[in-house]
């Protein structure tokens, strides 16, 4: 037990013990204390508290010959009593009250206390809103429980628990308490995950009635905070229940350790109370030094009340009391049970505390904790002013003994025993039964989703026993987000079935690892292309036939310009020139040109052409090769958002979360979604069609749709999932078992079982997804090839303005060579000199460049006359 009782008293006489006097001493200080007198701590405190007068009245150097006059009331652990002891002994002219034990007691004691100015200084009272500033009266020389379930907390998360039970007495300590250990819990990511409350006077049933309860729950971790009893009533009852076993583990806070301090017969309390009294005798000392004497006055509102019979205006409000106050909260002092200091909350600063381990009633320390420190098999002191923060790999404590005698860590929880098993809910399927069925109302479940779920249970470390209780009538499916909501109502332990994990249901459950893969897809009608005369044409969009024609057309002319003054192959008749043009285009398409380009601009121009043809004819290829290999859509749907579009009616399976997305996600209308139970139904109502009663398209979930495209070939999906899910088993939020069974799922996954599993129930004449064809259309369109057809037409376009500037500029040097400065000049319109000239330029281009070279160069270098008749008779 911390240091309690009589602390108050010697922390009271240092107040009073101080320096100079200003006026006369009184002959008497008046003292109260209220507690109850039979009880663990009020049977020490009592003769404590008579002891510790005794001896200050007896050292004259305290109170340098003041006597300090002790009256004590019994409050029989009764508010009400208390409240009356408190208001008798106020009447008495007191400077300082002590006590009481019991939080319920101080939190009524505090607000007389508040409104006659008189400071109220506990030795036991723990509850932690006591520290409010509501209460600026209130001290203790304890530990508040705020303190003390950091504590706790710390050594919960130390063993690595998740889930306790709280058991504790129902008054203002016990449930405030709790709820500070609830908030510490809560930062370190666990809980308590069920609360007992005891009446503040319990008895043997209420403790049999209660244990009992909690047997059949899943945490076996307990904290017990409850008053001090020296019959350990709660620990005889829990034996005699069996529940102090190897599966339970038991904490208790410091009523314990006062209570079996309580059975020695030196006593640490004892000592404990008689430090306690030093504060209040040498307080009350040094505020006579300062202000010599102590005087009272009537309260105006109370004097007002003074014609009532119940007195209340004989009361007087101390008049020192914020002085006396403030005294209090300055004390410092090294005492019997050792430093005396209170912080801002006016809660006695201390090191920390004990983690003992009792076995057989044998007490052992196996640790300590601090705020400083945390848990250490170090004292406290090591660590004096040391100001660290330390982390869960930090601490340690020595081995302990758990209840059954072990040393190895309890589990800390069960899931289920054979006196009550898990009870699983499972789906009674109507359709899809593979999956997940009953066999012939016999409670007795089977199908793909029951194997995993039992191979996955097998590699669970511990005996999970369980039950299948199915869920449905078996004539229409399930509804999944009912079976999932019993689950949170602890109507179920669990959900095995082919569960899909969408965010709606992990609000309220948590899942394990997916052990299938899944997401809604869309089936249609489909036919098959390969019935089509006109196939090839498919894999080219109408834009990029026509812009590929073009281009076949562009190159022809092109190359024929450029080769034509250079190529024989590209003169002759018309006709023929034509001919071996576009003969010439469209045989580069097989690479088998009987003509060769021969001008420099040409050859770049055909391989930039030739490059183009090479990935556009190995595209149409593979698009060619897929469509013929691919069954295409007869329906105009190609995808989700051309489904929203239409108007068509949509199916779904009933109880699959389909439906929702579909109406709350998508926003699709009631009016267009229709409901279907069985394979059969898909088949029909897709046969039927949106304009005779039946559905443009059905939206499922993948596994689903598989199993039903493998019997009825004549449908496909559309498009790939447009939502990603997958199928899990449900559990209560925070359940350990759904960690262990997701790491049993991982387990299953990476040795091949889940897929062994898999091919079991679906692969007997061929696994459906190896059957699953892509029914996404597979044209070319002009948007995945226009930057190549861009940078064909833009050299082609730069081979042409080259030859054409040279062109030009050679026609213009031709014409200046054929012109005769002595012919004069002959007057005509300008319409017919451009004609002229342009037939000319047309003339010149088709005459063969090697003949416009041998012009340029005898008009460079004419020949004398007799030279040029000797050439001619030769040439002739």
């Amino acid at each position: 037990m911390k240091s309690i009782v009589i602390m108050p008293l010697s922390l009271l006489i240092l107040i009073l013990c101080s320096t100079s006097v200003h006026c006369q001493r009184p002959a008497v200080v008046n003292v109260g204390a209220v507690f109850t007198f039979n009880s663990v701590i009020g049977r020490a405190a009592k003769a404590a508290l008579d002891a510790a007068v005794f001896d200050i009245n007896a050292d004259p150097s305290i109170l340098n010959g003041t006597e300090l006059n002790l009256t004590m009331k019994d409050a029989n652990c009764n508010v009400f009593m208390g409240s009356i002891g408190a208001f008798q002994l106020i009447e008495g002219e007191i400077v300082a009250m002590i006590g009481p034990q019991s939080s319920a007691i101080a939190h009524m004691i505090s607000q007389i206390a508040n409104g006659l100015q008189v400071p109220l200084i506990s030795y036991a009272a723990t509850d932690p809103t006591l520290s409010a500033s509501q209460f600026p009266y209130f001290f203790r020389t304890t530990q508040s429980d705020s303190y003390q379930m950091v504590a706790m907390a710390d050594l919960i998360y130390f063993y690595g628990w998740k889930e306790v039970i709280a058991v504790f007495v129902d008054d203002d300590y016990g449930r405030n308490g709790i709820s500070a250990l609830d908030d510490e819990l809560e930062k370190k990511m666990s809980k308590i995950s069920y609360k007992f409350p005891l009446p503040t006077q319990f008895d043997l049933s209420d403790l049999t009635d209660m244990l009992n309860k909690t047997k059949f729950l899943g945490p076996r971790v307990y904290v017990v905070h409850i008053n001090p009893d020296p019959g350990l009533r709660i620990f005889d009852v829990a034996q005699k229940l069996q529940m102090m076993t190897s599966n339970y583990v038991w904490f208790a806070t410091d009523w314990l350790s006062t209570t079996l301090e309580s059975f020695s017969p030196a006593n640490r309390s004892t000592l404990k109370i008689l430090e306690g009294c030093g504060p209040v005798a040498h307080s009350v000392d040094k505020f006579l030094n300062e202000h010599g004497n102590i005087t009272f006055y009537l309260n105006d509102k109370l004097r007002d009340m003074g014609g009532t019979e119940m007195q209340l205006g004989k009361l007087k409000v101390f008049d020192g009391g914020k002085r006396l106050l403030e005294i209090l909260s300055h004390t410092n002092f090294t005492g019997l049970a050792g430093q005396v200091q209170f912080n801002a909350e006016r809660n006695l600063v201390s090191g920390g505390y004990d983690v003992i381990n009792i076995v057989q009633m044998e007490i052992r320390r196996v640790g300590f904790w601090s705020n400083n420190s945390g848990l250490s098999v170090l004292p406290p002191e090591t660590f004096k002013g040391e100001q660290i923060s330390y982390s869960h790999l930090d601490q340690k404590l020595d081995n302990v003994t758990w209840p059954g005698g072990k040393t190895e860590k309890p589990r800390g929880w069960e899931i289920a025993s054979d006196e009550r098993p898990l009870r699983i809910g499972v789906p009674k399927r109507a359709s899809f039964i593979e999956f997940v069925t009953e066999v012939n109302n016999s409670h007795k479940m089977q199908g793909y989703c029951i194997d995993v779920f039992e191979e996955a249970k097998k590699l669970v470390p511990y005996n999970v026993p369980y039950r299948f209780e199915p869920f449905g009538d078996g004539l229409t499916n399930p509804i999944y987000d009912e079976l999932v909501q019993m689950v949170a109502d602890d109507v179920f332990d669990a959900a095995v079935g082919d569960i899909a994990i969408v965010t709606n249901r992990t609000r309220i459950v948590d899942f394990t690892q997916p052990y299938a893969a899944t997401g809604l897809v869309i089936v249609a009608p489909i036919s098959n292309s390969k019935s089509s005369a006109w196939v090839f044409l498919k894999p080219f969009s109408l834009e990029m036939w026509c812009v590929t024609a073009a281009s076949f057309v562009m190159i022809a002319v092109v190359i024929w310009i450029l080769e034509h003054r250079v190529n024989d192959d590209f003169r002759g008749p018309p006709r023929r020139q034509l001919i071996t043009m576009f003969l010439f285009s469209f045989s580069t398409l097989f690479k088998a040109n009987q003509e060769n380009t021969v001008s420099t601009l040409g050859r770049m121009v055909m391989v930039v052409w030739l490059f183009l043809l090479l990935v556009i004819t190995s595209s149409y290829t593979a698009s060619l090769t897929s469509i013929l290999t691919v069954q295409q859509l007869s329906s105009s749907i190609t995808g989700i958002d051309s489904l929203i579009a239409s108007d068509w009616p949509i199916g779904y399976q009933v109880g699959s979360f389909a439906h929702g997305y579909l109406a709350n996600s998508l926003y699709i209308p009631q009016s267009r979604l229709v409901s279907l139970d069985s394979p059969e139904e898909y088949d029909r109502a897709l046969r039927q069609g949106p304009s005779n009663g039946g559905a443009g398209a059905i939206v499922d979930e993948l596994p689903y749709v598989e199993l039903f495209l493998s019997k009825w070939p004549d449908f496909g999906i559309i498009g790939q999932s447009f939502t990603k899910s997958g199928w899990g088993f449900a559990f209560p939020r925070d359940s350990p078992l759904a960690i262990d069974m997701s790491t049993a799922i991982l387990k299953l996954s990476e040795s091949g079982k889940l897929q062994e599993l898999h091919k079991k129930w679906f692969c007997k004449s061929g696994c459906p997804a190896d059957r699953r064809q892509d029914s996404e259309p597979n044209q070319l369109h002009l948007s995945s090839f226009w930057g190549l057809y861009l940078l064909c037409g833009s050299f082609t376009f730069t081979a042409f303005l080259v030859f054409l500037l040279r062109t030009v500029r050679q026609y213009i040097r031709y014409k200046r060579k054929q012109m005769d400065p002595s012919t004069p000049s002959t007057s005509a319109s300008s319409s017919a000199r451009c004609s002229h000239v342009i037939y000319g330029f047309f003339d010149f281009i088709d005459e063969k460049e090697e003949a416009i070279k041998k012009i340029f160069a005898r008009c460079d270098n004419p020949q004398p006359q007799w030279l040029q008749v000797i050439s001619n008779i030769t040439g002739a």
